[in-house]
């Protein structure tokens, strides 16, 4: 199976992906299953998730839910998480029965504001380590997230972080019958590309500085 794990829709203020775009490029790249991560929100994996009559196709209900200690992937949820401790974002993971992921836990952002996380205390509360992201400037960012996975003993996962259609399976989870299986058992693997072939981080910037620009 090969899942993107970290794909963002309209409802994130950063991308411009319609649902429907986001099932048409996941089929057409034969992916077997993506999940949908707003920012702080579960509609647009609700509205994806709606939009897709395949049985064969998996849509992840998930979130991409902010901390002051990071970035956490909430897979397989039911209901809207808001931004909290680290702590109390996992454990709600927890009661809805959800797989929750650091996601890009040493990307720019993260050592710009000097957020360190301690795996060592929070291993046992967490399901895996999100080792491979598309949009990382550098391939440091990743190879230290999995030297961090490896270190824990954690499972790892890859997601594109599409915020555009080009983006989208850019970085793949892949594993054998189901995902929370692969998950617990810690037999993932992941497989990506970065940077001059996937240039979705620098229109993000781009983006970023017109939408702080007063002209």
């Amino acid at each position: 199976m090969k899942y993107d794990l970290h794909i963002h829709t309209k409802y994130s203020a950063c991308s411009n992906l319609k649902p429907s775009a986001i099932l048409k490029t996941a089929k057409k790249l034969r992916l077997d299953g993506i999940a949908v991560t707003d920012h702080n929100s579960l509609k647009g994996a609700l509205a994806v998730s709606k939009l897709n009559k395949d049985k064969k196709f998996e849509v992840i209900k998930g979130e991409e839910i902010e901390t002051k200690q990071a970035h956490v992937l909430g897979l397989y949820l039911h209901k809207e998480i808001k931004p909290a401790g680290l702590l109390d974002v996992l454990e709600e993971i927890k009661k809805q029965n959800g797989i929750a992921v650091i996601a890009h836990p040493f990307g720019l952002g993260a050592l710009r504001n000097k957020l360190n996380i301690d795996f060592s205390k929070i291993k046992n509360r967490i399901d895996a380590i999100e080792t491979f992201n598309a949009r990382m400037f550098f391939p440091w960012e990743n190879k230290k997230a999995e030297k961090f996975a490896v270190r824990y003993n954690i499972a790892q996962t890859a997601g594109s972080d599409a915020h555009f259609s080009f983006e989208i399976g850019k970085a793949v989870t892949i594993f054998n019958d189901s995902l929370r299986k692969a998950v617990k058992m810690r037999k993932t693997k992941t497989k990506g590309s970065i940077l001059f072939s996937c240039p979705g981080r620098f229109f993000s910037v781009f983006e970023k500085y017109i939408k702080r620009s007063k002209f």
